[in-house]
């Protein structure tokens, strides 16, 4: 192993252990693509949808105030009121600054995904579906730009403009696609059109999401984005602070090949889509998404939940599988 592998992993193990994330959003470590054998039931098919539920209150949050709809968010069953913005900026009556034309109708259309994912994850439960929890997308992104950046980048904010937008919808997207991954493997129900079919459906959105995103910092990889650092160098960084808060194993990834030391990974020029060298995206446990969210290891709230998440009662369960 070269000198700077090793330093990159030493790194990346010291900020697991630190507690810090970075830049991040659920559900489960690395899976086989094609299941053996059906699985018994284990009766915590609702308890990983709300799990889940919490997470889409987020990202449809996230998306919405960019958009200025984030009014929208209690109509779909949330609570705009429970969402902190940066000062200055309301997310109902105003856009992102330069958030225009093709990017403001991505923007809408990704906004659109994910309120829809809160309705149908909410009529799949019913009046078991928890309600929203208290939101930050102001004080966890500071913290995270700070951690990303070794402190260079002093108050990130999204919502700035489109550039900043972009990485703020990193954070996001490449962690909803490894936690419904993960989730497929504890998921009972398998027949047509049940759980397990609607969550192999939000994850293919989630996935297209991602890959939009992706392609877009990687088309201004070479631009100037904050502190003296390009869009891939703050891409990278990103990526190296989730994979901190993973744990041990270096499967988070950048949109270029520079900085993937893990061999198990494909390696390439362009990393539009973050596979290993078969081809499969991986997997995240509910605890390393948890880690993520609330900006430290072993957390129970914080971050992006400053109160923690809604608990359907089953929460603890989960982020001990």
């Amino acid at each position: 192993m070269s000198n700077d592998t090793q330093g990159m992993s030493s790194r990346r193990k010291f900020l697991g252990m630190a507690g810090m994330m970075g830049a991040g959003a659920v559900l489960s470590g690395c899976t086989s693509v094609i299941a053996t054998q059906p699985s018994q039931d284990n009766g915590l098919d609702a308890a990983i949808f709300n799990f889940a539920l919490n997470l889409e209150y987020l990202e449809a949050a996230f998306y919405l105030a960019a958009v200025g709809r984030l009014g929208e968010l209690t109509a779909a069953g949330g609570d705009a009121g429970k969402v902190t913005l940066p000062a200055g900026y309301d997310g109902r009556t105003m856009t992102v600054p330069g958030l225009t034309g093709d990017m403001l109708a991505m923007a809408h259309e990704i906004a659109d995904d994910e309120i829809a994912h809160v309705k149908v994850i909410r009529s799949v439960l019913k009046g078991a579906a928890v309600a929203q929890p208290q939101l930050d997308l102001s004080g966890s992104f500071v913290a995270a730009g700070k951690a990303a950046s070794n402190g260079a980048i002093a108050n990130f904010n999204p919502y700035a403009n489109e550039l900043f937008f972009l990485h703020g919808a990193f954070v996001f997207e490449d962690v909803g696609v490894t936690a419904y991954k993960g989730a497929a493997r504890f998921l009972d129900d398998q027949k047509a059109g049940g759980n397990l079919e609607n969550a192999a459906g939000i994850l293919a959105v989630e996935a297209y999401h991602a890959g939009s995103i992706r392609t877009q910092l990687y088309r201004r990889r070479g631009e100037q984005a904050a502190a003296g650092l390009t869009v891939e160098a703050v891409v990278q960084a990103i990526s190296n602070l989730r994979d901190g808060a993973d744990g041990d194993t270096d499967l988070d990834q950048g949109i270029t090949a520079t900085g993937n030391a893990n061999p198990g990974v494909m390696a390439r020029s362009a990393n539009i889509v973050p596979t290993d060298v078969n081809g499969i995206a991986f997997s995240r446990t509910p605890r390393q998404v948890a880690n993520i969210v609330f900006l430290a290891a072993g957390a129970s709230k914080g971050g992006f939940f400053p109160n923690g998440l809604t608990d359907d009662g089953n929460l603890g369960k989960l982020l001990a599988l």
